[in-house]
C-alpha cells in the first residue's frame, strides 16, 4: 500500500498520515520569520563571549537540549538541508560492491542501507535531502526514485530526495576527491537553498537518531559546526578518530586511531555532555560518528576561503575550522551505532537483528520507522519448515528446509531439505516464471534460489545467486581469506560470499 512518502514503514502496512510521517508537513507556504539572533536568509548574529550563556548539558544519555521538547524555530522542513554522502569505491565491502554503490547495498530482508539515514531525514522533518554518489550508482538511483521519488513533496511540492552524480565541470575536472571536495563540487546548488544550517550524513551507517535534537543543540550552544560523537571504552577507540572537549563540550583536540600514551591523553569526561558518572567512567573517549551540523556561512566560508584545498571533513575541515577559532562542538548520542564499512561488520549488523530479547537495531520502531520502496510482495509462504531466531522478507517460498539464526531476503526461494544456519540470503530481484523454471530443468541449469539438500553456514548469498542441488557452503577449514572470483564467491574474515548473479554447480563444496 502506498504511504504518505510513497515509500513503505517497516512497522505498519496502513497508509502512513502526513501529520504522524513528517511531524510539522514538509513544507511551509510561508516564510517564518527568523529565530532571535538571525538575520533573514539564515547568517547568525554573533553574541559575544561575555553574554554566551554557559551550556548546562541535562543528565540524559545524550547532550540534548536544556528543553524538554524539541521545537525549532524556523523548523527543519524549511531552514535545514539534508546531504547524504555515498562513499568511496567500498573496496572494503566487496564483492558486495561489485554491481552497486554502498549505500545500496541490500539490509535486514527488505531495505537498503541508504533508506536508513534517509528515513532518519523524514522522521526529523528534514525533507530537503541530496545524495551525492559516484560508484556503480545505478541502482542506487533507481532504488530512490522508486521509494521517494515522486511523492515525498507532495503537501507544498517543497521536499524531495535527489541524487547528485559526480561529474566534470571546465572549474574542475576531477571526480569526488573526499567528503568535503565532494561537497564543494556541488556547493554553488547547496548555497542556493534559502537554509539555516546543512546536515551532513554518511550513507552506510547503522543507527536511529532524530536529528532534530542534534541541530537544536548547535543552535543553543550557538555553534559553527557540532559533531555528532559516540562514548566508548578504551578497547574499541583505538581503531576510531577520537575528540578532547572543554567543559562546555567544545572540541579542542583531535587524533586519529591513537594508541599507548597518546589514547590515555584523549580521555575525557563525558558527564560533560550528559552521560551519568557509571557509564561516563566506563566509557571516557568520544569518537566522531561522521555527522555533522555546518551553519550555511560557515559552510561557505571553511571549503571556499579558509581550506579550498581540503578533501576530508573529518581530518582536514573540521580540525582546521577548531585551530582558527571557530566554535566546534560536540553531541553525544548514546545508542547503537554501526558503520557498515567491512564485509563482517556488515554481516554483524544483519544477524544483530536477530537477537532476542532485544535486537542490536530494531525495524519494529512505530514512533520512527524505517521506510523503503513499495515492491507489492505477496506474503511469504513457509511449508513445512523449522525457522528458528530468524527474519524473513517480503514474497519468499520456503519448502521443508531448516533455517536457524539467519535473514532471508525478499523474493527467496529455499528448496526442501536446505539447511540455512547463521547466514545473511539477500534473495533475489525478480522471479522466475513456471516457463523459464521448465526451460532450465530441461537444459540441466540451475533455478534462482537455494537447490534441494544445500548446506549453507555462516555465508552471505548475494541477490539473483543460483545455488546447485547438495552443495556446500560451510567453510570446512575454516579459511579467513581467499579470491575466488571466477567461481563466484570470495572468503573475508571466515565469512563466504556469494557473488550476485553467480552459478554454484550442485555439489560444489566451499
Amino acid at each position: 500500500m502506498a504511504t504518505a512518502t510513497g515509500a513503505m514503514a517497516a512497522t505498519s502496512r496502513a497508509p502512513i498520515p502526513a501529520a504522524a510521517a513528517f511531524p510539522g508537513g514538509l513544507g511551509l507556504g510561508r516564510r517564518r520569520a527568523a529565530a532571535p539572533g538571525w538575520r533573514a536568509g539564515g547568517r547568525r548574529l554573533r553574541a559575544s563571549p561575555s553574554a554566551r550563556r554557559p551550556f548546562v548539558f541535562s543528565p540524559r544519555g545524550v547532550s540534548d537540549s536544556r528543553s524538554s521538547q524539541t521545537c525549532l524555530d524556523p523548523d527543519a522542513s524549511t531552514s535545514v538541508l539534508g546531504i547524504i554522502l555515498g562513499g568511496g569505491a567500498g573496496t572494503r565491502l566487496y564483492p558486495l560492491t561489485k554491481k552497486r554503490a554502498k549505500p545500496a547495498v541490500p539490509l535486514g530482508a527488505n531495505y537498503r542501507l541508504i533508506d536508513i539515514p534517509v528515513s532518519n531525514c523524514l522522521n526529523s522533518n528534514v525533507s530537503k535531502i541530496y545524495v551525492l554518489t559516484q560508484f556503480n550508482s545505478a541502482s542506487l538511483n533507481r532504488h530512490l526514485s522508486r521509494a521517494y521519488g515522486n511523492n515525498i513533496g507532495g503537501y507544498k511540492n517543497e521536499g524531495f530526495v535527489e541524487v547528485l552524480a559526480a561529474q566534470q565541470s571546465p572549474e574542475n575536472p576531477n571526480w569526488f576527491q573526499g567528503t568535503a571536495d565532494a561537497v564543494r563540487q556541488y556547493m554553488w546548488l547547496f548555497e542556493e537553498h534559502n537554509v539555516m544550517e546543512f546536515l551532513i550524513l554518511a550513507g552506510d551507517h547503522l543507527y536511529r537518531m532524530d536529528y532534530q535534537k542534534f541541530i537544536q543543540a548547535h543552535r543553543e550552544t550557538d555553534a559553527d559546526i557540532t559533531v555528532a560523537a559516540l562514548p566508548m571504552d578504551e578497547q574499541r577507540a583505538t581503531a576510531f578518530g577520537l575528540m578532547k572537549i572543554d567543559d562546555e563540550g567544545r572540541i579542542v583536540e583531535f587524533a586519529e586511531k591513537p594508541k599507548g600514551e597518546k589514547l590515555k591523553s584523549m580521555m575525557v569526561d563525558t558527564t560533560i555532555l550528559g552521560l551519568d558518572p557509571e557509564r561516563a567512567k566506563e566509557l571516557p573517549y568520544i569518537a566522531s560518528m561522521g555527522i555533522y551540523v555546518f551553519s550555511k556561512d560557515v559552510m561557505l566560508r571553511l571549503l571556499r576561503e579558509n581550506f579550498p584545498a581540503a578533501n576530508d571533513f573529518g581530518s582536514e575541515v573540521i580540525p582546521g575550522a577548531t585551530e582558527i577559532g571557530m566554535r566546534v562542538q560536540a553531541y553525544l548520542y548514546d545508542g547503537y551505532w554501526e558503520d557498515i564499512g567491512t564485509i563482517e561488520a556488515f554481516y554483524n549488523a544483519n544477524l544483530g537483528i536477530t537477537k532476542k530479547p532485544v535486537p542490536d537495531f530494531s525495524f519494529y520502531d512505530r514512533s520512527a520507522p524505517i521506510y523503503t520502496q513499495p515492491r507489492y510482495l505477496p506474503p511469504s509462504k513457509v511449508l513445512d519448515a523449522d525457522v528458528t531466531d530468524s527474519v524473513i522478507g517480503e514474497g519468499c517460498v520456503i519448502k521443508h528446509c531448516t533455517i536457524n539464526h539467519s535473514v532471508v531476503g525478499l523474493r527467496s526461494c529455499i528448496s526442501e531439505g536446505a539447511v540455512i544456519e547463521d547466514s545473511l540470503l539477500m534473495g533475489a530481484d525478480y522471479y522466475e516464471t513456471e516457463d523459464d523454471k521448465k526451460v532450465l530443468s530441461e537444459t540441466g541449469g540451475i533455478p534462482i534460489g537455494i537447490g534441494k539438500n544445500a548446506h549453507i553456514r555462516k555465508a552471505i548469498i548475494d541477490k539473483n545467486a543460483r545455488i546447485g542441488e547438495n552443495v556446500k557452503i560451510i567453510n570446512f577449514d575454516n579459511v579467513q581469506e581467499a579470491v575466488r572470483e571466477t567461481e563466484g564467491y570470495f572468503i573475508k574474515s571466515g565469512i563466504v560470499t556469494v557473488i550476485k548473479d553467480a552459478l554454484i554447480p550442485s555439489g560444489t563444496v566451499i
